[in-house]
């Protein structure tokens, strides 16, 4: 088993940054409505910022990898849903 590279390194942190970006432009935006109401929630209950962007990222990803695993739209009812749950993750698909 080979160690990371910097490129593999490079690309998760770009991923990662990019996921949060868009955490932000979904809560800044109000679209959809559950990012900004899960951010709010969580914030209220004591979470970080950062853990929440993180919570609400991982969110984005699975049902991004769901969406190309399956070559199907985007689930936006099940990404809500998904949100609304947090800071229960989702389970992971057999």
């Amino acid at each position: 088993m080979s160690e990371p590279t910097d490129i593999d390194n490079d690309e998760e942190e770009f991923t990662e940054s990019t996921l949060i970006q868009a955490i932000e432009n979904q809560i800044e935006s109000d679209i959809p409505p559950a990012a900004k109401a899960t951010f709010n929630k969580l914030s209220l209950v004591g979470y970080e910022r950062e853990d929440i962007l993180n919570l609400m990222a991982h969110v984005l990803a699975f049902e991004i990898d769901a969406m190309l695993a399956e070559d199907r739209a985007f689930d936006t009812q099940w990404y809500e849903t998904a949100l609304r749950a947090l800071p229960e993750l989702p389970p992971q698909k057999q």
